[in-house]
C-alpha cells in the first residue's frame, strides 16, 4: 500500500489536492508534507502499532499527519473534541500512546507508559503484516462512546484500487463532516486520492458553507438533512450562489420527502443522491431512484446487504475488526453487521430508511416511527422544523411527544392547536402528539444530525 500511495500522489502531481484557508496545496506539496511527517514520528520514536490520539479538525496538518501515521504503520483514533468522556474511553480501552494535536501546527506529546502486551492484545485483529489502524469511536448518544476498529491499509487500498481523475477538471469535494466521522474520512480518502480537490472550511454553519461554495465554485457537498434544512430556514440558498453545485449527497439521518422537494426546488441543478453506511461497515456506492425519492439502491460490488425482519444488515470487504469496550452484539453469527435502520423495499427493488430501530415508539402495542410524524409536520407551512420521540405513558405504555420550530407569526397557542388539527386528518389517532412543546430551534448535534429525546 506504502508504494501505492506514494504513486498516487506523484502521478497527481501539481494537481491541487487540499484547500485550506484559501491556500492551495497541490498533491506533491501533500506528499513531500507527508513524508517529512514520517520522518518527525520516527524521530520521536513513535513506532509502528503505536497509539496515537490525532486531536482536530481538518486542517492541512492533519490531513498530512493522518496520511503521515499511515505510512507508519501507527493505530489513528481521531477526534475533534478531546472531552472528558472520550479521554476517559480512550484511556481505559485503546492504550494511546502518543496525542498530536493538529491545531495551528503540530505538537507530539508523549502519554504515560501502558501494558504493552495488553495493547498488542486489543490490536491482535489487525493481523501481523503491519497494517496501520483506525479508531473511530461512536458519537455515544446513549452512554459511552463504542470504539470502532478498522484495518487503515484496507480503507486507503480500496481508494487506490481506483482510477484517479488525472484531467484538470475534478470537481472540488467540500470537506462538511467531520475529521473523525467514517463519512468524513471517507470524503477525504475519495477527494485526496482520486484527484479531487479537497476543500476545507473554516467553519460548518450554513452561510459559511454557502459562502463557501460561492467562492471556490464547489461541485460537491456531502451533507446532512438537517443541514439542508437549516439552509432553506435561513433562506441562504438566495443569498449566495450555489450554482456550481452538480451534487448533493445526503446521509448519516432519514431524509423527509418534503425536505427532499423543497431542496430540489432551491438548487435545481444539483443532483441529490442519498448515501448509505455505517462506521462499522464504511460508506457503499448507492443509486437514487432519482433526485426526488427517498428511495435508493446499493450497488456496490464491495458490500452486501439483507433484509431481516424490516432491519438492513450489512457486510463489506472493509468491515470493522470489532469493538474495542462493547461486546459485538450488533454482529449475527454469520458476521452480517445490523445496522438498526428499519427500511422498506419498492417493486423495483430501491430501499428507504424509515427509521431507527431504537427510536419505534409502542403506543398500547402499536408502532409509531418519529420520521412519519416529523414528514407530515414538516409539510405544513406553520412549521419550519420539529423533532418526535416516545415518553413513558402509564396508560399506553409509550406516547409520541414532538418539539416544534414554528414559522415566524404563529403564537404558542396556535402552534399547538394547529399540530393536533393538522395530524388528525392525516394519521390514526395513536400517532397524534400527546405533547407539544413549542421550542425556539430544534437542537443538532456537532454532526448536524437532530438531537432525539430516548
Amino acid at each position: 500500500m506504502r508504494s501505492e500511495l506514494i504513486s498516487r500522489l506523484t502521478d497527481l502531481g501539481s494537481k491541487t489536492s487540499v484547500i485550506d484557508a484559501d491556500r492551495h496545496y497541490s498533491a506533491q506539496e501533500l506528499l513531500t508534507a507527508i513524508l517529512e511527517y514520517e520522518s518527525r514520528l520516527r524521530a520521536q520514536q513513535v513506532r509502528p502499532r503505536d497509539v496515537v490520539v490525532l486531536n482536530g479538525d481538518f486542517s492541512f496538518d492533519a490531513i498530512t499527519m493522518l496520511l503521515a501515521l499511515t505510512l507508519n504503520g501507527n493505530i489513528v483514533l481521531p477526534t475533534v473534541n478531546f472531552s472528558d468522556t472520550v479521554r476517559d474511553t480512550v484511556t481505559a480501552h485503546c492504550h494511546p500512546q502518543y496525542l498530536i494535536r493538529a491545531e495551528d501546527g503540530i505538537d507530539i506529546a508523549t502519554l504515560p507508559p501502558v501494558d504493552r502486551a495488553a495493547a498488542d492484545l486489543t490490536y491482535a485483529q489487525l493481523g501481523g503484516d503491519g497494517a496501520a489502524g483506525l479508531v473511530l469511536l461512536s458519537s455515544g448518544s446513549t452512554g459511552a462512546p463504542k470504539a470502532i476498529l478498522h484495518n487503515l491499509d484496507a480503507l486507503v487500498q480500496e481508494k487506490l484500487s481506483k482510477r484517479p481523475r488525472l484531467g484538470h477538471k475534478a470537481p472540488s469535494i467540500l470537506l462538511f463532516l467531520l475529521f473523525d466521522h467514517i463519512g468524513g474520512i471517507n470524503t477525504l480518502f475519495n477527494a485526496v486520492l482520486g484527484g479531487s480537490p479537497a476543500v476545507i472550511p473554516g467553519g460548518r454553519s450554513p452561510e459559511e458553507i454557502c459562502e463557501l461554495v460561492e467562492k471556490h465554485e464547489i461541485r460537491v457537498l456531502p451533507t446532512t438533512p438537517t443541514f439542508l434544512n437549516l439552509l432553506l430556514i435561513g433562506q441562504f440558498h438566495r443569498r449566495y450562489d450555489l450554482r456550481s453545485l452538480r451534487l448533493i449527497t445526503y446521509g448519516t439521518e432519514p431524509m423527509p420527502a418534503e425536505l427532499l422537494q423543497r431542496i430540489n426546488e432551491a438548487v435545481p441543478r444539483a443532483k441529490l443522491l442519498q448515501t448509505f453506511g455505517t462506521s462499522e461497515t464504511g460508506i457503499s456506492t448507492t443509486v437514487s431512484e432519482s433526485s426526488r425519492s427517498t428511495f435508493f439502491k446499493i450497488e456496490d460490488s464491495d458490500m452486501q446487504y439483507r433484509i431481516v425482519d424490516g432491519e438492513l444488515q450489512l457486510k463489506s470487504r472493509t468491515q470493522f475488526l470489532g469493538y474495542l469496550n462493547y461486546a459485538n452484539e450488533s454482529l449475527t453469527e454469520d458476521s452480517w453487521f445490523k445496522t438498526g435502520d428499519l427500511v422498506e423495499l419498492n417493486q423495483d427493488g430501491f430501499l428507504r430508511v424509515t427509521g431507527r430501530a431504537k427510536e419505534v415508539v409502542n403506543v398500547g402495542g402499536e408502532k409509531v416511527l418519529p420520521l412519519e410524524v416529523e414528514a407530515i409536520l414538516m409539510s405544513s407551512p406553520m412549521i419550519e422544523d420539529c423533532v418526535a420521540y416516545g415518553r413513558p405513558n402509564a396508560i399506553t405504555g409509550q406516547s409520541v411527544w414532538v418539539d416544534v420550530k414554528p414559522a415566524d407569526g404563529f403564537s404558542r397557542g396556535e402552534i399547538r392547536k394547529h399540530v393536533v388539527e393538522f395530524m388528525s386528518s392525516r394519521v390514526e389517532r395513536f400517532k397524534i402528539p400527546s405533547k407539544v412543546n413549542v421550542v425556539d430551534s430544534i437542537e443538532v448535534s456537532e454532526r448536524f444530525k437532530k438531537k432525539r429525546n430516548l
